[in-house]
């Protein structure tokens, strides 16, 4: 096995790899707009420069990419599954939620139970622990913000 085909395919790796050359001629194209290459001492030269190295090795990873057999899930659905699996997706709406709650309840009880949740199902930890890492780590930030820097943290519209 070559070093090139040395890791396996993953979905979306060549679609991926073509966007990233695309994107480093783009960004060549813009950073010869500055000035064009009317010498070493011109504006856009580094930008060139930069950029230039981005579209070699984009190109170099491309063709690395390329060489890799095709295996497993090639597609759309693969490429959802692999990108978004169900844990990236339950924490992304706990954030959302955490978010929506911050107007309601406000800034210190909605940080309390998105860091409870998240320490107790990601550290999978015990209750007990993740309640102590929560008790400390708000307390922390209320003395730290409200206290030490004097910030208003947000309050909610349910509470008094």
């Amino acid at each position: 096995m070559t070093a090139s085909t040395s890791t396996p395919l993953r979905p979306g790796e060549r679609l991926f790899a073509l966007l990233l050359v695309l994107f480093a001629a783009l960004v060549f194209w813009q950073s010869y707009e500055i000035s064009g290459f009317k010498g070493l001492t011109t504006g856009g030269v580094m930008p060139m420069f930069a950029s230039g190295v981005m579209v070699a090795t984009s190109i170099f990873l491309l063709s690395r990419t390329l060489a890799k057999p095709q295996n497993g899930d090639g597609s759309l659905a693969g490429l959802a599954a692999f990108l978004f699996p169900l844990r990236v997706v339950l924490f992304a709406l706990a954030v959302l939620g955490y978010v929506i709650s911050i107007p309601v309840i406000g800034f210190l009880p909605a940080s309390a139970v998105f860091l409870f949740v998240a320490i107790w199902r990601l550290w999978k930890t015990g209750v007990l622990r993740a309640g102590f890492v929560t008790v400390v780590a708000v307390g922390a930030i209320h003395v730290l913000f409200r206290i030490v820097f004097q910030v208003v943290l947000p309050s909610g519209s349910v509470w008094l």
